[in-house]
């Protein structure tokens, strides 16, 4: 799935990717390839990416909001 994450200032990642782990308000949730549509509001934590290398990325966020539609995730994050 393809993943962007942009904040009001700067993009800090944008590729394809396996998984994502997310910090919702109501609590912790991972969005995997073809994942249902979602709108979530996220707060301040830990966004955690597994890249299609298998690699490990973490980014810290104060909050923001997901939107997961046609396998396209988009996180703006603050």
């Amino acid at each position: 799935m393809h993943l962007e994450i942009k904040k009001p200032d700067a993009r800090l990642f944008e590729d394809e990717v396996i998984s994502v782990q997310l910090p919702g308000i109501d609590g912790s949730f991972g969005i995997l390839d073809h994942h249902a549509p979602l709108i979530s509001a996220l707060k301040k934590g830990i966004i955690k990416i597994v890249d299609k290398n298998k690699a490990v990325q973490v980014f810290n966020i104060n909050g923001g909001v997901v939107e997961v539609l046609n396998n396209n995730v988009i996180i703006l994050a603050e």
